[in-house]
């Protein structure tokens, strides 16, 4: 394997595609300007507008996403960890279907989440308009959760992001050893002392992990914190760049945020560093199955119940109602959005994974230190909020704009218009630069499963290093690539805050419109749109799990 993997990276074979490594080293510089650019502007002006921000709202925007980070952390854990086990270690009534359904809250972004739930719970909802009617009570006589605060957001925010962990951690219960839970029977052990002693430690890289991810999607959330009214570094980002117009101040918020997510990278890895984790068997304990019956029975289907109803089924059910039945009609406004919408998404995904496949095969190619630091390079954005995204994307873009029209003014005469700012490009520029790695991850594993005698089988054909590319790998990577193109699809269709801040003049997508009438307290006319976005969000989910279960049964 490794001869056949060093004849693919000869010399001749790199010099027949020099094209592809410069192209894979163009795409990584150009994916990484964002970044660079919010690096430089937190230590440019903005002197006046930061020491503002700093003596009055900073200590919120900071004690707020900890708090939040914190909450979200413990609510996932509490959801995610949990069923993870029982579906994948035990058996129970309903075990199979819970297997897959807890993964549908993938598709519930959550700001749309957040717009549901309030709507049901807040004073003027159905529920307290309920209780008041039954005991008679009024406004400030009887205690109710307030959905509008701090922890409301991190009860949201929890209900659509423990699919992370559950993934996680469901992998890593799944390849544990039935031997390793045996032989803690014959000590002693119980299955929940089993569960807490071995199966836990065994499975923390993988929690880890989950939790990670969970804590970077909400340290990026801009809906549900905006709607609720929580003051973290999201909507400081927004406030700074509309209300002060300043970009150095907004980049430097921005700079701070980007060291909390640094801080948790590196946190997440060097938890793990020295730590390694085996399995000592060849037989998986999801092959031998702990019985749940009675009240242990009913016990674990309450518990994979409670996230699927609370993060799913209820807001699901109660944006198909007010859909169908009490928002306004749809007209031709609502074409038009789901249209913007549609061929946004395609583009974006389409180009995405273009870059992807051709840094991917230069990875693939040329085994040097640029090309892999420019793959890990061009896939750090997906760590990083939309807000910082668009600020990085805005801030060149409109430099450049700025050249190009005093260049042709000087030259021609003519005064023209923005070319790339404030335009459909800026918006594809930016989901490229935060969809990236997920593409890449894609592309790369599909790429991972292709052995390299495949490649030389085509060589020995008289083949190029692009005809294989095009002849063999696309063929095989069809899979992959789908994948790799819904997920972006839908990703883009979710995105909020990068949109809100990118989009062109007069330029609407499903997302921004149920953002604009929720924010207008039109919660029921938000539902639509809402729903167009969970609907088209269940393709990937029931992609994966689909996959997920083909990969236990061949397993």
């Amino acid at each position: 394997m490794s001869t056949l993997t060093s004849q693919l990276s000869t010399p001749r074979a790199r010099r027949r595609l020099p094209w592809l490594k410069l192209s894979a080293l163009l795409v990584a510089i150009l994916l990484a300007v964002p970044v660079l650019i919010i690096v430089v502007n937190i230590f440019l002006g903005g002197d006046q507008v930061w020491q503002h921000l700093y003596d009055t709202l900073l200590f919120d925007y900071v004690s707020n996403s900890l708090l939040l980070m914190v909450g979200v952390t413990f609510g996932t854990l509490v959801m995610g960890v949990p069923a993870a086990w029982l579906t994948s270690v035990c058996h129970f009534p309903g075990q199979r279907m819970f297997s897959w359904a807890l993964l549908l809250p993938l598709a519930m972004p959550a700001y749309i989440i957040a717009y549901t739930y309030t709507g049901l719970f807040d004073f003027a909802g159905p529920v307290q308009t309920f209780i008041r009617e039954v005991t008679g009570l009024g406004y400030g006589e009887y205690w109710f959760f307030e959905m509008r605060s701090l922890g409301g957001a991190f009860v949201m925010l929890s209900l659509v992001l423990y699919p992370y962990v559950y993934l996680m951690s469901r992998a890593a219960f799944l390849e544990q050893s039935a031997n390793t839970l045996e032989v803690s029977r014959t000590l002693g052990y119980s299955a929940p002392h089993a569960f807490v002693k071995l199966a836990l430690p065994m499975a923390r890289p993988a929690i880890v992990a989950g939790v990670t991810l969970a804590m970077m999607e909400t340290l990026a959330d801009y809906g549900t914190v905006q709607y609720f009214g929580v003051t973290t570094f999201t909507t400081g980002i927004m406030r700074t760049f509309y209300g002060f117009g300043d970009l150095a101040a907004a980049s430097q918020l921005a700079g701070v945020l980007l060291l909390f997510v640094a801080v948790l990278i590196f946190t997440e890895r060097y938890s793990r560093r020295k730590i390694k984790y085996h399995a000592s068997g060849i037989r998986k304990a999801s092959q031998r199955r702990i019985p749940l019956t009675g009240l242990s029975g009913a016990l674990a289907c309450l518990a994979c119940s409670i996230p699927v109803l609370a993060g799913f089924v209820v807001p699901a059910s109660v944006l198909g109602y007010w859909a169908l039945f009490e928002a306004e009609s749809i007209g031709w406004d609502f074409v038009i959005l789901s249209w913007n919408s549609f061929y946004l998404a395609a583009s974006a995904a389409l180009i995405t994974v273009s870059l992807a496949l051709v840094i991917a095969y230069a990875v693939r190619l040329h085994h040097s230190k640029s090309v892999n630091a420019a793959a890990l390079s061009a896939g750090m954005g997906y760590a990083l909020p939309g807000t910082i995204i668009a600020i990085g994307v805005i801030v060149p873009l409109a430099w450049l704009d700025h050249q190009i029209i005093a260049l042709v003014k000087q030259m021609f005469d003519v005064k023209i218009g923005l070319i790339f700012s404030g335009t459909i490009i800026a918006l594809l520029f930016a989901y490229t630069v935060r969809f990236m790695a997920v593409s890449l991850g894609s592309v790369q594993s599909g790429l991972g499963k292709v052995k390299p005698s495949m490649d030389m089988a085509g060589r020995s054909l008289g083949c190029s290093p692009a005809e294989v590319l095009r002849r063999i790998h696309v063929p095989l990577l069809k899979s992959s690539v789908l994948t790799a193109l819904l997920i972006v699809f839908v990703d883009v269709l979710k995105e909020l805050p990068a949109t809100l801040i990118l989009r062109p003049f007069n330029f609407n997508t499903l997302a921004v419109r149920a953002f604009e009438l929720a924010s207008d307290e039109r919660l029921v006319d938000a539902a639509p749109a809402s729903l167009m976005i969970v609907l088209v969000g269940l393709i990937p989910v029931i992609l994966l799990s689909r996959s997920i279960s083909s990969a236990n049964t061949n397993g």
